[in-house]
C-alpha cells in the first residue's frame, strides 16, 4: 500500500470510467504494480470510434503473436448488443406508428370522399375525368403526409439536438431522475442524428403516406355520378 496525492478528479462522462479508473505517471505505476519498464496493456485512441474494428485488424497483422487485440466494441460487447437490440426493437415500434398513421389517413381519406360525394358528382358532370378526381384526392392525402413528414422530421431533430436540456427539465420539473448514471454508465443523455437513418424514415414515411392515398383516390373515381346525385 502506498499513499498518493490527488491532484485532480475527472468527469468522461461515462460512470464506469469516473468511479473506477486512476490516472497516474506511468514510472510511478509501475513501481507500484513492480513491472519495471513494462505494461500490461496498450490503448489506441483514434479520432473516429467507426474505424476501430478497421484499425484493430490492421495492428493484428503487424502485431507479434501471443498479443490480444480487441476493439472498444468487443470490449463492451454486452452493451453494444443490448443497444443494437433496442435499436431493431424501436426501429419497429416506429413503423408500427407510421402504419397506424397510414391508416387513419386512409380512414380520413374515405369519410372525406363519402362527405364530397355529391361535390364528386357536379365535377364528373361538369367534364371532370376520373383521373382528374383521382388526383385531387391523391394531393390531398399526400399533402397531409408531406406536412406530417416534415413537421416530424425538424421535431425530431430539435428533441435531438436539445434531448440533454430537455432531460435536465423534466428531472427538475417532476424530481426524479429519469437517466440514472449508475444504470447506463453515462452521466448524460447521448443522442447522435444519423442521416441515412433519417432519410431511410423520410422515404418510408413519404412512401407510406402515398399508397395510403390510392385507395380513397381510386374509390373516389369510381363515384358514380348518377348514384350519388339520386341519394343526395
Amino acid at each position: 500500500m502506498r499513499a498518493y496525492k490527488v491532484a485532480a478528479t475527472f468527469n468522461v462522462g461515462m460512470y464506469e470510467y469516473d468511479s473506477t479508473f486512476v490516472f497516474m505517471p506511468l514510472a510511478a505505476a509501475q513501481l507500484h504494480f513492480r513491472l519495471p519498464e513494462r505494461v500490461t496493456d496498450l490503448q489506441v485512441m483514434l479520432a473516429d470510434p467507426d474505424q476501430a474494428v478497421a484499425v484493430a485488424q490492421m495492428i493484428r497483422k503487424v502485431a507479434p503473436d501471443g498479443l490480444r487485440i480487441y476493439d472498444f466494441q468487443r470490449a463492451n460487447a454486452a452493451l453494444f448488443s443490448a443497444v443494437q437490440v433496442e435499436r431493431n426493437v424501436m426501429f419497429l415500434i416506429l413503423t408500427l406508428i407510421i402504419l397506424v398513421a397510414a391508416f387513419n389517413v386512409i380512414s380520413s381519406l374515405i369519410m372525406l370522399v363519402k362527405d364530397k360525394a355529391q361535390d364528386i358528382a357536379i365535377l364528373r358532370t361538369m367534364g371532370a375525368t376520373r383521373g382528374m378526381v383521382m388526383r385531387i384526392f391523391f394531393l390531398s392525402g399526400a399533402s397531409i403526409g408531406v406536412t406530417g413528414t416534415v413537421s416530424g422530421v425538424a421535431l425530431g431533430l430539435a428533441f435531438a439536438e436539445n434531448i440533454e436540456a430537455i432531460r435536465q427539465f423534466l428531472q427538475r420539473f417532476t424530481g426524479t431522475d429519469l437517466f440514472n448514471s449508475e444504470i447506463y454508465f453515462l452521466s448524460q443523455l447521448p443522442a447522435k442524428v444519423d442521416v441515412g437513418e433519417v432519410l431511410a424514415v423520410v422515404v418510408m414515411a413519404l412512401g407510406l403516406s402515398f399508397l395510403a392515398t390510392l385507395y380513397p383516390s381510386w374509390r373516389a373515381a369510381r363515384l358514380d355520378p348518377v348514384e350519388a346525385l339520386r341519394y343526395e
